[in-house]
């Protein structure tokens, strides 16, 4: 495994710092008022979930996992930041949905769960986080039944070529880094609250979807389909404009580009 133990080090302790300030500045209105936070994209590809066993890999503070729970999923929760979990537990108790809340590395997890489950689910900014994509794919796998379903929407990660702060599309990043990390130094605003400025530095990976698609197929699954959308859940480029839809776009003529994906994979039977 080529498990990156001082990146985990140095992203935990970033996750435990910003975890309060996400407390505060994520919108939990839709949760508290009975409702679910997932966009009408995950809802629709993932289909019915009532009754089913889920297992959200790297779920930070449960607002996604809660959604689950809030769409009739017997949920578990798995992330390496104790201070993501004290406020996933909080709100779990401010909306009185049921959920199981685990805190390790993925990559430990079979240390603390034996289960298996109908699908696993992970959401939008997580693989940068993961230093070993072949591990991660086989995480993934061992703990779907057979017959199980994988579900993962992200960031597409032709996004990352491009400049953050050009007004253009200006491409100064590599699309192929060969697994090498991208240090990013302490002192940027929070992505969720920009007046907050984060202590931590982060370590991060970009995985192409050549290595997404090949870990998974490796580790056994077989793809059922890879969805590519040109618009996203935030403010990703300078450029972009935020629409009627909540969504976020480029201008035309722009507009040309991915910025996010699905996929969508079965445990052989």
């Amino acid at each position: 495994m080529n498990r990156d133990y001082e990146a985990e080090r140095i992203n935990r302790a970033c996750w435990d710092e910003i975890a309060p300030i996400h407390g505060r500045s994520y919108d939990m209105s839709a949760l508290l008022a009975g409702g679910q936070k997932l966009d009408h994209v995950q809802v629709s590809e993932i289909g019915d979930i009532r009754g089913r066993k889920v297992l959200h890999l790297q779920c930070h503070i449960g607002t996604d996992t809660l959604s689950l729970a809030r769409l009739g999923a017997d949920v578990t929760g798995v992330d390496f930041s104790s201070g993501s979990l004290e406020v996933a537990a909080d709100l779990a108790k401010r909306t009185g949905l049921a959920a199981r809340f685990i805190n390790c590395p993925i990559y430990d997890l079979r240390d603390h769960l034996t289960e298996r489950f109908d699908l696993v689910y992970t959401s939008i900014g997580v693989l940068c986080w993961n230093s070993d994509i072949d591990a991660w794919a086989g995480i993934v796998s061992e703990f779907l039944k057979p017959g199980g379903e994988f579900y993962l929407m992200e960031s597409h990660p032709f996004l990352n070529v491009f400049d953050d702060e050009s007004s253009g599309l200006a491409v100064s990043n590599p699309y192929f880094t060969g697994g090498k990390p991208r240090d990013w130094p302490a002192g940027s605003p929070d992505y969720a609250d920009e007046s907050y400025l984060v202590r931590n530095p982060t370590r991060e990976f970009t995985w192409t979807m050549g290595d997404i698609h090949n870990a998974l197929v490796n580790a056994g699954l077989r793809i059922g389909w890879i969805h590519e959308f040109n618009f996203i859940h935030w403010k990703a480029l300078e450029c972009m404009e935020l629409c009627g839809d909540g969504f976020w776009r480029l201008p035309e003529p722009l507009d040309m580009v991915p910025l996010l994906f699905s996929l969508r994979a079965q445990k052989p039977r």
